[in-house]
């Protein structure tokens, strides 16, 4: 049963926060070199999604994720709890900007926990996404890793390690194109 986070003192504010990976973020590794306090909570799916690949990274030579409007589709991931901080290293991790000038914004998603129940939480979503395009092999086999570690479906793991995608033409990930708390972690 998930537990959902407790108000805190000040009105409006939780304590914690409640993020819907379905990405680079499912790898426990890459989760906690962007987000140390991160904390599993459950398995689940955003109904009426799957994933695609737009874009490119510098940091993986390659196309990143995406949450696609598909009627039909679920897309699976899983739920952390984080703290406001930790939420925060992990959007600046991933590009998201105040000024809505990021590779990816925070969105509300309602999604369903592996138990059934709806749970209220929030996503990245990419900002602009123009045509498809592969991601490369190297991060695509770190999300499906991830996925299978998290224990995601069989089905949406042989699907991911099925997308088309590219070797990157120089070493990943590419630390120098970290922000600088995320490359350097002990400065």
């Amino acid at each position: 049963m998930i537990q959902l986070p407790k108000p805190a003192k000040r009105p409006g504010r939780s304590v914690h926060v409640l993020h819907f990976a379905y990405g680079i973020e499912l790898h426990p590794d890459e989760i906690a070199r962007m987000c140390p306090g991160a904390e599993l909570v459950a398995r689940a799916s955003l109904p009426g999604s799957r994933i695609g690949f737009f874009g490119h990274s510098r940091v993986w030579d390659g196309a990143e994720e995406a949450a696609v409007a598909d009627p039909g589709a679920a897309l699976p991931g899983v739920l952390y709890r984080m703290s406001p901080r930790d939420a925060d290293a992990l959007e600046a991790a991933r590009g998201v900007r105040l000024n809505g000038t990021g590779i990816y914004f925070h969105h509300p998603a309602e999604v369903l926990a592996e138990d059934g129940s709806r749970v209220a939480a929030v996503m990245l979503m990419k900002t602009e996404r123009r045509a498809p395009r592969p991601p490369s092999r190297e991060y695509l086999g770190r999300i499906a890793d991830g996925a299978a570690l998290r224990g995601l479906p069989a089905v949406h793991v042989a699907a991911l390690r099925a997308v088309a995608s590219v070797p990157a033409s120089y070493p990943v990930p590419r630390l120098a194109e970290l922000p600088f708390s995320l490359a350097c972690q002990d400065c």
